[in-house]
C-alpha cells in the first residue's frame, strides 16, 4: 500500500465497545431478565441485532432511539424481560445508557498506534457509524481526544458503506481516497466499504470478537488482528 493517511472506525476498533455493552447488558440482565440468563448469550443477541435495527438506523431508516429500543424489546422477548412501553424504555434506556458509558474503554493498542502515526506524520481521524457528538464524547471520556472526528452518522443521515462517508473523512483530511487506508471492524462496512469507495480496505478481526457472520476479508482488503498490525501496511 501507499499510505499517506488513516481514517479509523470507533467502535470495537478504538475503543472496547463489546466490553462496555457487556458491562451495561449484564446490569440489565440483573435488573429486567429472567433469573439464570446466561450473559455471554444476552451480548451475543445484542450484538447480533437479527434484525437489523441498527444497520436500518444508519440507513437513515430510523432514528437512535427507535432502533434501541426495538433491539431492547427483541431481547426482553428472548430471555424473560417484561413489556417496554414508551416510558418503560425511557426509564430502561436512561440506565442502559450509564452503565454503557461506565464501561468506556480504549484498547491498549489504540494509543500505541496514535503515537506511532504521530512520528511518522501521517494524519489520521475518525469516521463512525454513531452520532457525530457522541463519538466526540466517546473519545475525550476514553482519552482519545487526539483522534478528530471527522463524519458521524448524522453527517449526511447515512453512515457505511456509503462512499460518501469515507471520501467526505479524505476530504476533511486533505488527501486522496486513494492515498488512504480505513481501519474498522466490520469486514462489509467498513473494510469492503472503504474499498468499493477507492480507499485501501483494512478489516481489524482481533481475536476472540468476531461477530457470527464474519467470514473472510472482502477481495481487495486486507486482515490485521491488531491495530499495531496496520504499520506492516504502512
Amino acid at each position: 500500500m501507499a499510505i499517506e493517511a488513516v481514517l479509523l472506525d470507533i467502535d470495537d476498533t478504538l475503543v472496547d465497545t463489546r466490553g462496555a455493552f457487556r458491562h451495561a447488558l449484564l446490569r440489565v440482565a440483573d435488573e429486567y431478565l429472567d433469573a439464570g440468563a446466561d450473559p455471554e448469550e444476552v451480548l451475543a443477541h445484542w450484538r447480533e441485532d437479527r434484525s437489523g435495527w441498527y444497520r436500518a438506523h444508519t440507513r437513515g431508516e430510523m432514528t437512535h432511539r427507535e432502533q434501541r429500543k426495538r433491539r431492547a424489546i427483541e431481547l426482553h422477548a428472548a430471555f424473560g424481560g417484561p413489556h417496554l412501553d414508551d416510558e418503560a424504555y425511557d426509564i430502561w434506556d436512561a440506565g442502559f445508557e450509564r452503565h454503557f458509558r461506565e464501561g468506556w474503554h480504549a484498547f491498549e493498542d489504540s494509543a500505541a498506534l496514535l503515537d506511532e502515526l504521530d512520528a511518522r506524520g501521517i494524519p489520521y481521524g475518525a469516521v463512525s457509524n454513531a452520532d457525530f457528538n457522541y463519538q466526540v464524547l466517546k473519545l475525550a471520556a476514553c482519552g482519545l481526544q487526539r483522534v478528530p472526528m471527522l463524519v458521524g452518522v448524522d453527517t449526511f443521515g447515512v453512515g457505511k458503506p456509503d462512499a460518501r462517508v469515507f471520501v467526505e473523512g479524505c476530504r476533511l483530511l486533505a488527501v486522496e481516497p486513494a492515498v488512504t487506508a480505513y481501519v474498522g471492524d466490520e469486514p462489509d462496512l467498513d473494510a469492503g466499504g472503504a474499498h468499493a469507495a477507492g480507499l485501501h480496505g483494512v478489516w481489524l478481526d482481533r481475536p476472540g470478537t468476531r461477530r457470527a457472520g464474519h467470514g473472510e476479508a472482502p477481495a481487495g482488503t486486507v486482515r490485521i488482528s491488531g491495530l499495531l498490525g496496520l504499520l506492516d501496511h504502512l
